[in-house]
Parts: C-alpha cells; structure tokens; sequence
C-alpha cells in the first residue's frame, strides 16, 4: 500500500504519511522477530513498572536515589510505548505506513524520553556522589525540594527541546518524499528526506546533542572521579566495596545508554551501513530498557527486599480476604 500524497498549486507535492522501511523479515525470521520483540515489550512494561510501584508504595525507597531511578524507569516506559507498538504492528500487518502527524509525535517522543535519560542519569551521577563524598550533609544536599527540581527540570528542558526541533522539522518541506529508513521516526532519517537546505538545523542539532549527551556524561565522568577519591580515603576495604556496590548498577546503566546512543546520536553520519544503524537503535529502544530493572534489582537488596515486602503484603491481604468471615 503506497502513500496518499495532496498536490499543493503550483504543482508541489507534499508528503502526507511516511512509509517506515524498518527490517525486511519475511516467513519464520518475522515470526521470530515479532515473538521476540513482544516478549521483551511486555518485558520492559513488567520491570519498569514494578520499579515505579515499589518505589511509590515503599517508604524504604523514598529516598533521592530510588526517586530519580522512579522517573528513570517512567521514560523507560513511555520511551518503549512511544515505538515498539508501532513497530510490532508494522512487522506482523506489513502496515510500514505512519501518518504526518504521528511520525512527528514519535519523533518528538523520542527526543524528549533520550534527552530526560540524559539529564536523569547526571542528576543520579550527582546524587551518589554527594551520598559518598558528604554523608553527613547528604540529607540537607539532596532534600526533596531539590530533588523535585531537578527532576522536573530534566522533564521540562526535555519537553522544550522535544517540541523546538520537532516543530521546526516538519515545517521544513519534504516534496513528496516518504520513505524513512528506519525503524521510526528519529531525527537523522527524516532530516534526510527534506527537500531543501538543512545546514543550519543539522548544526543547531548537532550542538543540541552535544549538549544534551556531553554535558551530562562529562558531570558524571566528574562525580565518579569524585567518588573514587573519596572510596580510596576509606581505611577499611569492606567500606571502600560497599560504596563501590552502590554505583555499580548506576554505572552499567550509564556505559548501556552511552555506548548505544552515543554512536547514533553523536555520528550520524557515520559509516555504520543502515541495517547495523537499526540494530544499534533497536539496542537502546528495547534492550537497555529491559536490562535497567534487572541491573538494579539484581545488584541491590534494598530493591529486591523491598519487592519481597509487596508480594508478602499482596499474599497476606489475599490470604485475609479468603478466609475473612462475610458480613
């Protein structure tokens, strides 16, 4: 089924939906990859959702790390529901086509879910060093105000960025052209089918990313040099691996994102051919998403006790209202 196209006067085409290319699977390799790809979903849906609940309904985890892992886990959510439907839908139906207006929805998604992951794991980054390197003043640093700021700082700068370069776009002229190389809507892709030029977005865009991406990694870079002084002052080895233990799931989550997003993001003119470009988006759209509860659940007893409180509580309240005696 190919693209509706409206002629404006004077002859000029203008591209009304989009037709996402995505992975040429046909027979048992799209069967394949469709199951795989709905069981990571529902996967990714499951961990980050529990995350979100434990962390809201446990007074154990109403601390500045488990709030900001919170929001970590809700752009993990939104981020895989903003694409992975989509995406399945297209790979089971063979329906490729996207509208104008929800490819640039998705496209605006995506920006805005990247670029508060960015700033998210900076604020987590920040967070752990002042838990290790001022223990005493930690609870004044990182009150909840200032958490809250933060937090909604990363959301609100996101959203800004998100609606700026979106809006700015898909006001750009397209000409008809519609076939995006990609497996959704992301920035490079689309950018190339404008039909004018593109030298001044391509340049705010690329100091936009190296803002968004650098600044960030660089403050964390910064925070864990901090850390690491601070760890090797400690005279005792089993205190100098307990504060190690404390980074380490949030550092593994920092080398996932960077190492994939860095190579999109920061190259997007590299050399990687189109099918190895897809294979590294689908890496942080839904591998990253489902290992970032299991990094953090897997690492750390506070997680994994305080998910054993709920399911007790959960079981205790089933048990009371079986064998409770009706009114």
């Amino acid at each position: 089924m190919e693209p509706v196209e409206e002629m404006k006067p004077g002859n000029q085409t203008v591209t009304t939906h989009f037709l996402l290319l995505g992975f040429d699977f046909h027979g048992k390799m799209q069967l394949l990859f469709f199951t795989l790809m709905s069981v990571m979903f529902l996967a990714i849906l499951i961990g980050n959702s529990l995350i979100v609940v434990i962390t809201t309904i446990d007074p154990v985890l109403h601390t500045p790390m488990y709030y900001f892992l919170q929001n970590l886990a809700l752009t993990e959510i939104c981020y895989s529901l903003s694409i992975v439907p989509k995406l399945l839908v297209s790979v089971v139906l063979e329906r490729k086509i996207i509208s104008f207006s929800a490819c640039a929805l998705q496209l605006s998604c995506v920006i805005l879910f990247v670029t508060c992951e960015c700033f998210l794991l900076g604020a987590m980054a920040y967070d752990r060093q002042v838990a290790i390197c001022h223990p005493l003043h930690y609870t004044t640093m990182m009150n909840k105000d200032r958490c809250y700021k933060m937090a909604i700082g990363s959301w609100m700068s996101s959203v800004s960025v998100a609606l700026g370069f979106t809006t700015w776009l898909f006001t750009l002229p397209f000409c008809g052209r519609n076939k995006v190389d990609h497996l959704f809507c992301d920035v490079s892709p689309v950018l190339k089918l404008v039909c004018a030029d593109t030298a001044l977005f391509e340049l705010l865009i690329f100091i936009a990313v190296v803002i968004i991406v650098m600044i960030p990694f660089s403050l964390i870079a910064i925070s864990y040099l901090h850390i690491i002084h601070a760890v090797l002052q400690m005279p005792s080895a089993a205190g100098q691996r307990r504060a190690f233990s404390t980074c380490a799931s949030h550092l593994v989550v920092v080398t996932l994102f960077y190492s994939t997003t860095g190579i999109i993001h920061l190259r997007p003119k590299s050399n990687l051919s189109s099918n190895m470009k897809k294979m590294v988006s689908l890496s942080y759209t839904v591998v990253t998403p489902i290992l970032n509860p299991i990094i953090y659940s897997l690492r750390n007893q506070e997680v994994k006790q305080s998910l054993r409180r709920c399911i007790d509580k959960w079981l205790l309240g089933k048990q009371m209202a079986i064998f409770s005696p009706p009114r």
